[in-house]
């Protein structure tokens, strides 16, 4: 008979899984108490969490959430970091902590249900945010709008240039 606090944690994981836009397992060995408070309080800024639970209970929670293709990450100590607004955001920030503290280690991330591994988890930081993306392409698409708005000017700025000098031309006779 499971204990009612495993029951809880596993509800409350699998809740985490299903409404995060994504999550990041990582590797802590060898981290002190003291790096995965400032951890935590670095994520919270991405907005994202940090959660070391159990292996079993995570495998459990992930597998109640319909991600079993996400258990092979679930091998020696874990910690998965859930990103709850903008996946790509919380793992840039995931990925610079990573730089100044060696000990975490990328073990793979789970993006809109997608399982990514270490090498891809990675790459995540080379995109840009939605936002950044998003005024792109709006840049791009206004692009050729403002070209063809300069454009149309250009010969009415030549007319009105021409009947102003014609002006001048007869003001003079």
């Amino acid at each position: 008979m499971p204990k009612p606090e495993k029951v809880r944690q596993v509800k409350e994981l699998t809740e985490r899984f299903k409404v995060s836009g994504g999550a990041m397992f990582t590797e802590y060995r060898g981290l002190t108490v003291k790096d995965i408070t400032e951890l935590r309080r670095a994520l919270r800024d991405a907005d994202a969490t940090l959660a070391v639970t159990k292996n079993t209970l995570t495998r459990i929670a992930a597998r109640d959430a319909g991600l079993e293709d996400a258990l092979p990450l679930l091998e020696g100590p874990t910690a998965v970091a859930f990103m709850k607004g903008d996946a790509v955001q919380g793992a840039k920030a995931l990925l610079e902590l990573a730089r100044r503290y060696p000990a975490l280690v990328i073990k793979g991330a789970l993006i809109e249900g997608r399982v990514l591994g270490e090498d891809d988890a990675r790459s995540l930081a080379t995109i840009d945010t939605k936002e950044v993306s998003a005024a792109k392409v709006a840049g791009i698409l206004q692009a050729p709008v403002a070209r063809i708005a300069y454009l149309l000017q250009a010969p009415l700025q030549r007319i009105a240039y021409a009947l102003a000098e014609r002006g001048r031309q007869t003001a003079q006779a």
